[in-house]
């Protein structure tokens, strides 16, 4: 991934050195184990970790020239090991095969890139939390098909990203369990040269559940459903980023991304202000996503293991957990600076002579002994007038000089039916749902 969409703690795992170390770590505990076995040497694994406990650089570029000649990257590990722990290596990989190196690592690196996955989706979560009961009462238009609708609550809106996102988490967890199994099982996975113990004793080293069976390779449905889950977080990610776009824009202006001292929006135009951020978030939504089919068709591997899935995995494994480290990093920071106008947003919920309200008095009619459909009818004729006058007309105005309205509704009547305080009566049951008893209004605890 390129560094302008990166995380130092993320790239970090998927350093050369990273996976080398893990490697090692691998086989290193594999050795220990076939010597409690009595498999191996106790002392193999001694000369093992006493050259580990120096804390010894991993030359990659030796390794790389290894490889390079050997055209096998586990073996051009082993060799270069070896060359620096002395005769006793030569017991290290006894009875495994590469997967068993390769996949476990896999395991390892995941896990590990979703644990900074998950604090960052609680950093997110809190971000949106506070803003969500900072404007939990803020009246804005709520919109279908782009069109005004009825209204909401700012925080409302944001209270369905929080909801969003703590199932995102919730799968992010699920995912990290199914993909943390470690595989020492060798050849063709029928553990015919090594002991499933040596497998277990890895497992717990390492910190992973132990694969049920694997094929040689860790069966890659696992791989399918962990990049998946990535690809619905990331398309969450660009839900949110839309919208505050559509709310950035100039007819809209209910809030916008912080646009900070010296920024630049236009090299023509000095007076723009661009929604940046959250365009950067769709694309980067995009890369993430990109990584799911190639992982789902990693699942259909010929017979016991073939390496169809390697080449994929080296580029989508890294660079989805990369870009989404970074999308999430960033999405907290616009929701945290996110510029509210409650003003605009008031000032835009009455542009069109309240027609938000013209189901109140659809239902009112109803209940006055109105037919449905006569009241839609008296209804809809109304409001379309005000529809075709750009809200130059007022709904409530036209509705009481309607003969038909006034025969069922007094004027006191069609004032009660045009207030915002019944859209929001709900908000403190709404809050509670998605933030628990904490999302309670006080007077109403």
């Amino acid at each position: 991934m390129i560094p302008r969409y990166s995380r130092p703690e993320m790239v970090a795992i998927w350093q050369p050195e990273t996976r080398f170390k893990i490697w090692f770590e691998i086989e290193a505990h594999a050795t220990e184990a076939l010597a409690e076995l009595g498999v191996v040497p106790k002392s193999a694994a001694d000369a093992l970790w006493k050259w580990w406990a120096t804390n010894p650089a991993i030359d990659v570029e030796a390794i790389d020239a290894i490889e390079a000649v050997t055209k096998h990257d586990v073996i051009a590990f082993l060799t270069w090991v070896a060359e620096q722990v002395g005769e006793e290596a030569r017991f290290m990989h006894q009875g495994m095969t590469s997967s068993d190196v390769l996949d476990t690592c896999l395991a390892v690196q995941l896990a590990r890139a979703s644990d900074i996955l998950l604090a960052d989706m609680d950093a997110l979560l809190a971000a949106i939390r506070r803003r969500a009961f900072e404007h939990k009462f803020t009246p804005t238009i709520g919109r279908s098909h782009g069109i005004h609708a009825e209204p909401v609550t700012f925080g409302f809106k944001l209270a369905q990203a929080y909801a969003e996102f703590d199932r995102c988490r919730a799968r992010l967890v699920a995912a990290r369990a199914e993909i943390a199994t470690c595989a020492i099982s060798g050849a063709v996975g029928t553990f015919a040269n090594i002991s499933p113990e040596v497998e277990r004793h890895v497992a717990a080293k390492l910190g992973l559940a132990v694969e049920p069976i694997s094929t040689q390779v860790i069966p890659r449905d696992r791989h399918a459903m962990f990049f998946a889950t990535l690809g619905v977080v990331a398309s969450s990610v660009e839900r949110l980023a839309v919208e505050i776009r559509h709310l950035q824009r100039t007819e809209v202006l209910e809030a916008e991304e912080y646009f900070s001292p010296g920024q630049k929006g236009s090299s023509a135009m000095p007076h723009k202000r661009n929604p940046v951020l959250t365009e950067n978030l769709t694309g980067l939504a995009r890369l993430v996503r990109s990584a799911v089919t190639p992982a789902l068709e990693n699942v259909a591997l010929w017979h016991e293991r073939d390496i169809s899935h390697s080449s994929v995995e080296r580029g989508i494994a890294p660079d989805a957990t990369i870009t989404l480290d970074f999308a999430l990093a960033r999405l907290t920071g616009v929701v945290d600076k996110l510029l509210v106008y409650p003003e605009r947003m008031e000032r835009n919920m009455n542009r069109m002579g309240g027609l938000i309200h013209s189901q109140r008095v659809l239902l009112a009619l109803t209940q006055a002994g109105v037919s449905r459909e006569d009241a839609y009818r008296i209804v809809q004729r109304n409001a379309m007038r005000v529809w075709e006058s750009d809200g130059a007309l007022q709904l409530k105005e036209l509705l009481a000089a309607d003969a038909d309205v006034a025969a069922r509704l007094s004027a006191a009547e069609l004032d009660r039916l045009f207030t915002l305080d019944h859209h929001f009566q709900r908000v403190d049951v709404i809050f509670a749902r998605v933030f628990g008893e904490a999302g309670r209004s006080v007077a109403n605890c």
